[in-house]
């Protein structure tokens, strides 16, 4: 899966000359925490975060009144504290490029630019968890397999794709978790559960160890 996938592309923006106020004011009413900063040809000059916002006003915010931080706010402009160097994303890149960079940088979301730096799209934690989500198969109607593997062995896969293909059972998602159990294989198939299913991948050796509907 890539970016371009599942970026937003209906991005709300502003300008490095809208105040800070103005700025903020746009992102509460929106439930936004972050406001990529364009240029007039939309190209991407910063990006402007609750954060920087907080860092960039009186820590001591009670001792003023809402006057003075009004007037502080709106005198103040974002490109005046957005951030310059801002990490950013191609939109032909991996989800899991996105996710390690928003991990090791411990940030949010990620500009998603072209080759010119001009600002197409937007993709945060939240997106990258629908994908793992969507990518795993949790959704209605559908059941989950666990399969408990003692052995790696060249084939698994195949015998076990094949057991669900001889009882007409069409697999929608595959994974491979190593864990302190063994290798647990995850298959995913529309559908309810199958009792045909576990007995015929227990007959050709397998232990199905969790099976779980989702309605």
């Amino acid at each position: 899966m890539y970016v371009k996938d599942i970026m937003v592309t209906s991005i709300t923006t502003t300008s490095k000359d809208t105040s800070v106020s103005k700025a903020l004011d746009i992102m509460q009413s929106n439930n936004f925490h972050r406001l990529p900063v364009v240029d007039d040809n939309n190209y991407l000059i910063g990006l402007l975060t609750e954060s920087i916002i907080a860092k960039n006003t009186p820590n001591d915010a009670s001792s003023l009144s809402i006057y003075e931080l009004n007037y502080l706010l709106n005198k103040l402009k974002v490109e005046d504290v957005m951030i310059k160097d801002v990490h950013t994303i191609h939109p032909d890149s991996l989800l899991e490029e996105a996710a390690v960079k928003l991990r090791s940088h411990d940030i949010g979301c990620l500009p998603v630019v072209d080759d010119d730096n001009k600002l197409i799209g937007i993709i945060t934690q939240n997106d990258i968890f629908d994908a793992f989500v969507d990518i795993l198969g949790y959704h209605p109607v559908a059941t989950r397999y666990v399969i408990n593997i003692q052995e790696d062995k060249p084939g698994i896969m195949h015998d076990v794709s094949k057991c669900f293909a001889e009882e007409g059972i069409s697999i929608t998602r595959l994974a491979v978790y190593y864990t302190d159990r063994g290798i647990e294989l995850l298959v995913v198939t529309n559908g309810l559960k199958s009792d045909s299913i576990i007995k015929l991948l227990q007959e050709n050796g397998y232990n199905v160890t969790n099976v779980f509907e989702i309605k």
